[in-house]
């Protein structure tokens, strides 16, 4: 176990290359199950969860060998159909394995995935889309055991909800399935369009990626193919928060602004000045951000559920009420008791956040909740008078490649100690 100790008050400057992201490798990476040959992906993120997808690989019978950002999977000889539940619990996204290791082996064995603790996240509508496509599938003693005797079979899929990763499954279960499969109500998000890119250069044939309809015309197989996986747009939203809440000056590079339609302008209307120009982004901040009325997350081309807490610091300092209205997940304002905790005036009811903005933030001792809660809070570190020292880094180090280091290569003042 580690934590962040951050001395608040320093200007964030300067510039940085921002991480492939983390929501595409990782289903890239299981999509490369299904291919027999060696696939080589760029761009991949040195991440907890990136590390935990390896470890999956291998235990399924693939061969990997990281170099620098690349990452390279042979899955000639795939040997196993079976996740095990130590590796299942290591990270939410795990379950994204179940309709690469279905399209492949014709069956599954999962059990229930673990990661953050942030709402419910049933994979219901993932159990739908097997069903869908022929699969049988049996609970035993809290696994799932996944059969499709008869082969995948294309078909129509209309979602209740645009869920990301039961798209993903669907899509990956999909790709090499006998028929046309339809998915209505389909996923948007940038790194749906990145799976289906991957799978197309590997010979799929996928049509709508970033439209509410996909279909999917099933093949055989698939050809191992090189590819690199698109820039982080969460990761992107915290670096400018971190330079806004700061009052700073900071370049991105490596980045999709495409991406960020719905990040840039609740920065611009905080007092940001923001320029775009081509693959990179520079924000200057004002001395004191101004109110942002009302957020509210939605699916994508929406406001980002990930990017809310990271925004719950920006509110906090800013001037003026502001609103977070919390629309994909039940439980995700567990931050805000830690922000409260460093001075914050927050007040909550159910999904909805009142913000009162403070002229400053005090340095205190704090634990990281999840993933994008821990950015937030290490967010508040950096602009809080004091030292702030933030637990629990194993749920930013899920998303966040080499953070004390980048934000120390732009003027903060972070380290890394073990509890």
């Amino acid at each position: 176990m580690s934590a962040f100790v951050i001395n608040g008050g320093r200007r964030i400057s300067g510039s940085i290359r921002v991480q492939g992201s983390k929501n595409s490798v990782l289903p890239i990476l299981a999509a490369t199950v299904l291919i027999n040959g060696v696939s080589v992906i760029h761009n991949c993120p040195d991440l907890s969860d990136t590390a935990g997808t390896v470890k999956i690989l291998k235990n399924l019978g693939c061969k990997v060998l990281r170099e620098g950002n690349s990452i390279i999977v042979d899955s000639t000889n795939v040997t196993s159909s079976e996740i095990p539940e130590n590796l299942m619990r290591e990270m939410r996204s795990s379950v994204i394995f179940l309709g690469a290791i279905l399209g492949r082996m014709k069956t599954a064995v999962i059990s229930t995935p673990g990661g953050c603790e942030i709402g419910l996240r049933p994979i219901d509508l993932h159990i739908y889309a097997m069903k869908q496509l022929g699969v049988d599938i049996a609970e035993d003693y809290g696994k799932l055991v996944c059969t499709a005797s008869n082969g995948l079979v294309g078909k129509k899929i209309t979602f209740s909800f645009p869920s990301v990763g039961a798209t993903e499954n669907a899509i990956l279960a999909s790709v090499t399935a006998n028929g046309i499969t339809t998915i209505v109500n389909a996923a948007r998000e940038p790194e749906i369009i990145d799976l289906c890119d991957f799978l197309n250069k590997c010979g799929g044939e996928i049509y709508g990626a970033g439209e509410s309809v996909i279909t999917i015309k099933g093949k055989e197989k698939l050809n191992p193919c090189e590819y690199s996986v698109i820039c982080d747009r969460i990761a992107c939203a915290t670096y400018l928060i971190a330079g806004a809440v700061t009052g700073g000056d900071i370049v991105l590079e490596n980045t999709n602004p495409v991406h960020l339609n719905a990040i840039i302008p609740p920065l611009e209307e905080a007092g940001c000045h923001i320029n775009v120009r081509c693959r990179e982004i520079r924000l200057k901040a004002p001395r004191r951000l101004n109110r942002i009325d009302k957020i509210i997350t939605q699916p994508y081309p929406g406001f980002p559920t990930d990017a809310q807490a990271p925004f719950t610091t920006l509110l906090c300092v800013a001037k003026g009420t502001s609103v977070i209205v919390e629309n994909i997940f039940e439980s995700r304002f567990k931050h805000i008791p830690e922000l409260v905790r460093m001075g914050a005036k927050i007040r909550m009811e159910g999904r909805v956040a009142v913000i009162d903005g403070v002229e400053r933030l005090y340095g205190a001792e704090v634990v990281s909740p999840d993933l994008r809660g821990g950015a937030a809070l290490v967010l508040a570190g950096l602009c809080a008078d004091g030292v702030t020292t933030v637990k629990n880094t194993k749920f930013i180090d899920r998303g966040y490649e080499d953070f004390e280091n980048n934000l120390s290569m732009l003027n903060a003042d972070v380290r890394r100690k073990a509890n």
